[in-house]
């Protein structure tokens, strides 16, 4: 079992900046692909973006590439989503989550093993 918690959530402005942490107990952190999804109000949950094993690969949707930075420090079990230019249409329920497929296929929910409870980000306008 992989524990999940996710921290950094909040209420930003439009054109600002958040840093989210998933940090992760219980399996060998450096096992897994982590990746981060998000769902707002009535809409299934997205892919946002995800990172290999080693933190060398990253994975991102169109819409955050350019604004979104995933990272990971496997010493401290975690793994980090920057988002800077921040727009109303991040508004969501942010989740990360953690799988131990390869060969790709990362930006589809169904594939990842373990999820946090998610955390808030709203951004207003």
């Amino acid at each position: 079992q992989v524990q999940l918690v996710e921290s950094g959530g909040g209420l930003v402005q439009a054109g600002g900046s958040l840093r989210l942490s998933c940090e992760a107990s219980g399996r060998t952190f450096s096992n897994y692909v982590m990746g981060w999804f998000r769902q707002a109000p009535g809409k299934e949950r997205d892919f946002v973006t995800a990172i290999s094993r080693g933190g060398s690969s990253t994975y991102y949707a169109d819409s955050v590439k350019g604004r979104f930075t995933i990272s990971r420090d496997n010493a401290k079990n975690t793994v980090y989503l920057q988002m800077n230019s921040l727009k109303p249409e991040d508004t969501a329920v942010y989740y990360c989550a953690a799988t131990r497929i390869s060969g790709g296929a990362y930006s589809i929910a169904r594939q990842y093993d373990y999820w946090g409870q998610g955390t808030q980000v709203t951004v207003s306008s």
